[in-house]
């Protein structure tokens, strides 16, 4: 008697032994084609279902289908850890049997033959009436198969939600009900526009992040072949793609953040302002999304205009009753970044070790840097200031024109908005003084809404700062920056309200 258990490996085995196990071992084989009963549509969304049979004569055969992780290879039919558990462990299949229809744990099903009765006893879905029940020759061995740690734990990985699959006639094995081995508790990680020059290396960063475990990427176009390629990336995160609007609420559910870099990029010539038009519709859509499928994620938002598409998703909210100002944040962290790069150059100091805050928007004159409050404490002359305000205020602009009209600031703006993300898990995760400046609705200045340095935590937005001691130059700048501001703001509310 032989049991053949074929894969992608590249050999099979082949077990001998007689009646009940005793004496059987493991043999490898040539390699020979593998009958795929679940088609494998991507790694993305589907695991393959691969068979494996056990000929035999006298009671007909065993179909036992397995699932096969693609990413980390844990169950491949040639792979070691594969068969060292089974080659130690697995006894012979029984030879005769009345008629039944066994099934182990949703992950592994068998069958063999109706007895000489016609009779056939219905499985239980879960494999308990193997363990149960007490019935003579390799059955009872197989009982004490299933009782065995290694095994236990096996289907475990296999199957860590058993009432979710699917066992009926061509099975569909989601990847959602399945986790890469090792892999972390984390928090679930929604990022709509994923495909988009901000959005592939934003994915792959956080797919880094070590406090992701489900990275969901979503966009109207290119998202499978977007998140085939991050899957391949040996971190903890798994990786779920999903494409066009019909699956948003999928991508949606059960979020604890989303990160929105969606819309089109500037061109050359073209002001935030123009943006507009466009990625105010796009911002609209995402959020009812958001209001109806995870309303209590804290929502990072990059598309541009940040200066009007934070009060168009607040509008959102407000509409759908989901509304909290403590989770909604405009991400000008790009601004920071920023500021402390140009700072440490002139200062000839580590970026890393400067801190510019930096208040208003995120747009040309909005975006203020106080200068005069950079850690570690500096004088700049007044030559200086001006420099570095204005190249602060423009490095989107001087990005674009450096691209010459190939794009815009996307790597750079991808890095800030994982820095900021990376702070808000942190927050989430309960650790304690993380702060940062973000753009988020606001009693600091008369307006609904102004960037400052917040102190982020479970509840997303804890505690909002007073700008503090400002010079006669920034004081000018603030007032041109809330003069800008307020008609931004304002275009973004009418937006949804007309």
């Amino acid at each position: 008697m032989s049991t053949t258990c074929e894969g992608d490996a590249a050999s099979t085995f082949s077990y001998e032994g007689g009646g009940g196990g005793a004496g059987g071992k493991f043999r490898e084989r040539p390699f020979r084609t593998i009958e795929q009963r679940t088609p494998y549509d991507h790694p993305v969304n589907n695991l393959r279902g691969i068979t494996a049979t056990t000929p035999n004569e006298n009671s007909g055969s065993w179909l036992t289908k397995l699932v096969m992780d693609p990413a980390s290879n844990l169950i491949s039919f040639g792979a070691n850890r594969f068969s060292s558990v089974f080659s130690k462990r697995l006894p012979a299949p029984p030879r005769q049997e009345p008629e039944a229809n066994h099934e182990l744990s949703g992950a592994f099903q068998g069958t063999v033959p109706e007895n000489q009765s016609g009779g056939q006893e219905p499985a239980s879905g879960n494999g308990s009436h193997l363990i149960n029940r007490s019935v003579s020759g390799g059955i009872s061995e197989l009982e004490q198969l299933l009782k065995q740690k290694t095994f236990t734990r096996l289907l475990a990985h296999l199957n860590p939600s058993m009432n979710n699959l699917q066992t009926e006639g061509s099975s569909n094995f989601r990847q959602e009900n399945c986790r890469a081995k090792g892999g972390s508790p984390g928090f679930k990680v929604a990022i709509l526009g994923a495909a988009g020059g901000v959005g592939q290396p934003l994915a792959m960063l956080m797919k880094m992040n070590p406090l992701v475990s489900v990275l969901h990427l979503y966009d109207v176009v290119n998202t499978p072949g977007v998140t085939a390629d991050i899957s391949h990336m040996d971190t903890g995160a798994v990786v779920r793609g999903f494409l066009g609007q019909q699956q948003l609420e999928d991508a949606l559910t059960g979020m604890d953040l989303v990160i929105i870099p969606a819309g089109v990029p500037r061109k050359p010539g073209m002001t935030r302002d123009d943006l507009f038009n466009i990625n105010a519709g796009i911002v609209r859509t995402l959020c009812e999304g958001i209001s109806k499928c995870c309303p209590m994620a804290i929502v990072n938002l990059i598309s541009n205009p940040v200066n009007s598409t934070v009060p168009i998703a607040a509008e959102v909210f407000k509409k759908a009753g989901t509304y909290d100002p403590r989770r909604l944040l405009g991400v000008t962290m790009l601004d920071v970044v920023r500021a402390n790069t140009f700072v440490a150059e002139v200062l000839g100091l580590d970026p890393r070790d400067v801190d510019v805050p930096v208040v208003g928007g995120h747009a040309g004159v909005t975006i203020l840097p106080l200068l005069s409050q950079v850690k570690p404490p500096c004088s700049l002359t007044q030559e200086e200031t001006e420099y570095l305000t204005s190249r602060i205020q423009n490095g989107g602009t001087e990005v674009v024109e450096a691209k010459a009209g190939a794009g815009s600031a996307t790597l750079s703006m991808a890095y800030a908005a994982v820095k900021f993300a990376d702070a808000c898990l942190r927050a989430l995760r309960g650790d304690a003084s993380v702060i940062q400046c973000a753009f988020v609705s606001s009693q600091v200045t008369e307006l609904p809404f102004f960037a400052s340095r917040v102190r982020l935590g479970r509840n997303g937005v804890e505690e909002i700062y007073p700008l503090g001691p400002l010079n006669e130059y920034e004081r000018v700048g603030l007032e041109k920056a809330k003069k800008e501001l307020g008609g931004s703001i304002e275009k973004g509310v009418s937006f949804v309200r007309k």
